[in-house]
């Protein structure tokens, strides 16, 4: 009986060290799989960003370009005086007022209202030109204008119209009043200007 009683507790011992052991072993292999899993992900992730060539491709966060740092904007106010509108701008035909938009944004963006002078002379207003802007966006303050935009065709535009230009669309000004001012906001503040 003493063999029987000394075989159980040497069993008994057996098996809790066996269950320790497991414990231990169960416990080391959580804590591997935990420590691979980020591996596991990454290995995942690479096979998924893989081209058809099978080479893994770069991650779009290390292949972007560095994003541009614009200089902080600044509060600009520009008030109406008549002596800011000057003849020194794009057109012959026009005298600009500039916002003060350019200098305040360090050139993301140009404001100014533009007064065209009368009477229109469609000779030289109406020729085909295109901006190499981002954005162009142009409302009527006074009077009226009538443009001609390839693919919408010839519009008049009158006091409290508003349009938007898409990037390098063809156009010209037929004809407008001789008391038209229009306020346009470009992006950005300094383009090309083609004249076809």
């Amino acid at each position: 009986m003493a063999k029987t009683k000394s075989a159980t507790t040497k069993s008994a011992k057996t098996r809790s060290a066996r269950a320790k052991s497991a414990k231990a072993k169960s416990a080391a292999r959580s804590v591997a799989l935990k420590k691979s899993a980020p591996r596991k992900k990454v290995a995942a992730s690479t096979s998924r960003t893989k081209a058809k060539s099978g080479k893994p491709r770069a991650s779009a966060a290390r292949s972007a370009p560095a994003k541009q740092v614009r200089p902080k904007q600044r509060f600009v106010v520009s008030h109406h005086r008549e002596e800011d509108f000057r003849a020194d701008g794009l057109r012959a035909y026009a005298q600009y007022r500039d916002l003060g938009i350019a200098e305040g944004t360090h050139g993301l963006a140009r404001a100014h209202v533009i007064r065209l002078i009368g009477p229109c002379d469609p000779k030289e207003v109406s020729k085909l030109h295109f901006h190499g802007v981002e954005f162009q966006m142009v409302y009527v303050l006074k009077g009226w204008v009538k443009t001609y935009l390839e693919g919408e065709g010839e519009i008049m535009m009158r006091e409290g119209s508003s349009w938007t230009q898409p990037p390098r669309i063809r156009h010209l000004i037929r004809d407008y009043s001789d008391d038209c001012e229009l306020l346009e906001v470009i992006l950005p503040a300094d383009f090309e200007t083609v004249e076809l």
